[in-house]
């Protein structure tokens, strides 16, 4: 890994200050940030090094996805028109055909889409593990090796089948002790608490709607225990509300902190309908938010009262979501939709594009619990980098840089780092072949239609 001068770009920090840099460098060594300012890269860590011009680009941390379901790469399209329910009651036929192998494909071709809309860390929340379907951890921690990006990936599961009350099928579900049990091996073989690490795993029971009290309380014992996050989904749509009131005779939030499932090692996806004290318990908890304004608008679950939770501190990341919820499957394209969305919530003035820029990186950081790794333009951290092209014809002679990430269309990208590895270089993927990816995820999509 050679030394690389990235400089003459608009570099934007996102430090905690909010450092720009109309004309700057950022200097990456050894896998880390070396050197970052104004003008050129300091004389003397020129020998040796490799020099990308980045004149007419702007220069941002890597962007972080903290929510996904990377296996639903391979059922895009479906149920379209259908809110949460609706949507997964469609879907869950199909997805419990999933197996090991499909799910490596399809993670293999979201992940190249997220690299190429400037992700260099993606959270992926995994709960469908068919009987016999094989390693699907270890098919995601490759497929991710594969592309080059970070993971966390998240040991998820499912043991409330609807002859229980719960919305998946029996078919879909496990017991509560081989969902345990497989969580705890998956932390064992995967999980890599080193700063630099590119692969983490947490563990994800998925919903108040399709896991048991037991299984909430005892992963979270569980995770606790091991010392590794936890992560659901929470407060997604309306009728989440009324099943939690229906069910357990309270909101979704204070149902999961009676479970044990507030705190500072805690993120959950969505949490469209919060109120008032609600916000206030995730922000007095230190537990995380993954706001997914794309796929919550896709389903018509609402909009996030993400100001809210800024202001009250709560940490507030970006996520894609599912595919098949969010076809496109770019996080880049999220800064611009948490912008627009959150203004149409809360006035135009709520959320700015470096709210947005901020809510991609070191937000997201915070929410994975990387704030001191990632997420930032800073000496010391991880060299994960995005340059950005913003002289092409979509936004030459745009006034402010940044608001070609949060109000124009998707830039291309010059160069994507993870670690000062280049893992796109104008606009085209380097570690794997596009063409034969893409070949493959089409007969993965026919295959697993096929199963159903």
């Amino acid at each position: 890994m050679t030394r690389t001068i990235v400089e003459n770009g608009y570099v934007a920090t996102v430090d905690a200050a909010g450092t720009e840099h109309a004309v700057g460098h950022v200097v990456l060594d050894g896998g880390e940030v070396v050197a970052v300012g104004a003008g050129p890269a300091p004389e003397h860590l020129r020998a040796g090094a490799e020099v990308v011009d980045a004149s007419g680009c702007l220069v941002t941390p890597g962007l972080i996805n903290t929510h996904h379901h990377l296996y639903q790469w391979l059922t895009r399209g479906y149920a379209q028109d259908s809110i949460l329910f609706d949507w997964l009651t469609a879907l869950y036929p199909l997805w419990s055909r999933i197996d090991a192998d499909l799910t490596g494909t399809g993670a293999a071709g979201a992940m190249a889409v997220l690299a190429r809309s400037g992700c260099t860390t993606v959270g992926d929340h995994h709960y469908v593990f068919p009987q016999g379907s094989g390693d699907i951890v270890g098919a995601l921690v490759e497929a991710a090796s594969r592309v080059g990006v970070r993971l966390h990936a998240t040991r998820g599961s499912m043991d409330l089948g609807a002859s229980q009350g719960g919305l998946p099928p029996d078919f879909a579900v496990e017991t509560t002790d081989a969902a345990l049990a497989a969580s705890a091996e998956a932390v064992e073989r995967y999980h890599d608490r080193s700063r630099e690490a590119m692969v983490r795993i947490a563990i994800a029971p998925c919903s108040p709607f399709s896991v048991t009290p037991d299984l909430l309380r005892e992963a979270a014992v569980l995770a606790r225990s091991l010392d590794v996050r936890l992560h659901t989904h929470a407060s997604e749509t309306a009728e989440e509300d009324a099943y939690c009131l229906e069910h357990f005779g309270t909101t979704p939030t204070q149902y999961l902190e009676d479970q044990g499932w507030l705190g500072p090692d805690v993120w959950m996806a969505h949490a469209v309908h919060l109120d008032d004290p609600a916000i206030e318990r995730y922000a007095a908890t230190g537990t995380g938010v993954a706001h997914c304004p794309s796929s919550n608008g896709r389903l018509a679950a609402g909009i996030a009262p993400v100001r809210a939770m800024l202001d009250a501190g709560v940490a507030v990341g970006l996520g894609v979501d599912g595919a098949a919820s969010n076809e496109s499957g770019q996080l880049g394209v999220e800064i611009r939709e948490s912008v627009l969305m959150n203004r149409l919530r809360t006035g135009a003035d709520s959320m700015s594009v470096r709210d947005g820029l901020r809510l991609a990186t070191i937000g997201g950081a915070r929410v994975l619990g990387r704030q001191d790794e990632i997420g930032s333009l800073e000496v010391g951290k991880l060299a994960d980098v995005a340059v950005w092209r913003v002289d092409g014809v979509e936004h030459a002679g745009i006034l402010d840089p940044v608001a070609a990430l949060g109000l124009g269309a998707l830039p291309p990208l010059k160069r994507l780092y993870v670690g000062g590895r280049a893992v796109v270089e104008d606009a085209a993927l380097v570690t794997t072949d596009e063409p034969t990816l893409a070949h493959e995820v089409a007969l993965a999509s026919r295959e697993l239609a096929e199963r159903l």
